[in-house]
């Protein structure tokens, strides 16, 4: 149950369209739906306003569909993360009218909402082609929330030349997610320049010695760049999230506390 979904229910009553008997049985599982191997929280999207999502690894094809089915009696728009191939062809089987974004390894289900006029754009830049798939799970979320997202590929810092020419397309945005392995020097390249916050978020890129994460992580931990926010190794919806809570503060802010300004896209 989101919040517009609970206001129209509430104006329903109000107006005597709908019977209290009728609403209760709409809000019947609230706070949750116990389906017995998964208890779904239908209250978070009224606590955030976000799109529902699923962490598929360790799921079967038959629980995704089971959860799916259930949130999206009470939500638009559900998103199921790191679905490999062999997963989402059989969710596809029985949920045709989803979609598979490959890059991003998501099934979603229900449609990506407009960009919100106003919104604050947001910068999702990787260090290397091969940290896309993470930036690509991050830049999903965000447009599922209606943010408007710049892509800057593969501009680490063993060509920081790329990085410099596009300078003035990253100074759009408001906040910043680097995706970088190896080293993971890219975030404090970045935090270093940008004045806006940055979230740093470590991939499971590199040879022996980046210990599949760690060693990135430990790099951006450590960052000279100072205020720099750190996810965990590979997680770009927990950098997504990050940034649309950091938006939702700094939109607060100039709501309550500033003219409104106009941001270039």
């Amino acid at each position: 149950m989101d919040k517009d979904k609970l206001l129209c229910l509430l104006k329903e009553i109000a107006s005597g369209n709908e019977s209290p008997e009728s609403a209760l049985e709409q809000l019947k599982d609230l706070p949750y739906a116990d389906l017995g191997f998964a208890r779904l929280d239908l209250h978070r999207s009224l606590r955030h306003g976000y799109a529902e999502v699923v962490f598929s690894p360790g799921k079967t094809a038959e629980q995704i569909i089971s959860i799916v089915q259930k949130l999206r009696e009470s939500s638009e728009l559900v998103i199921a993360t790191r679905a490999d191939e062999a997963l989402a062809e059989k969710v596809l089987k029985a949920y045709p009218e989803a979609r598979y974004e490959k890059l991003a390894r998501a099934l979603v289900f229900g449609k990506t909402p407009d960009t919100i006029s106003g919104a604050l754009i947001v910068n999702v830049v990787t260090a290397g082609t091969a940290d896309i798939p993470v930036a690509e799970e991050c830049a999903l979320f965000l447009k599922s929330a209606g943010l408007p997202v710049q892509k800057l590929y593969d501009v680490g810092v063993a060509g920081i030349h790329r990085l410099l020419d596009n300078l003035p397309i990253l100074r759009r945005g408001a906040i910043t997610v680097v995706c970088a392995g190896m080293d993971g020097a890219l975030p404090s390249v970045v935090g270093g320049i940008l004045d806006g916050p940055v979230i740093a978020v470590p991939t499971s890129v590199g040879y022996g010695a980046a210990f599949e994460g760690l060693a990135p992580l430990l790099s951006m931990l450590n960052s000279c760049a100072a205020g720099i926010t750190v996810v965990n190794i590979d997680n770009g919806f927990g950098a997504a999230y990050a940034a649309l809570r950091m938006h939702n503060a700094m939109t607060n802010v100039e709501r309550n506390q500033r003219p409104a300004v106009s941001v270039g896209t």
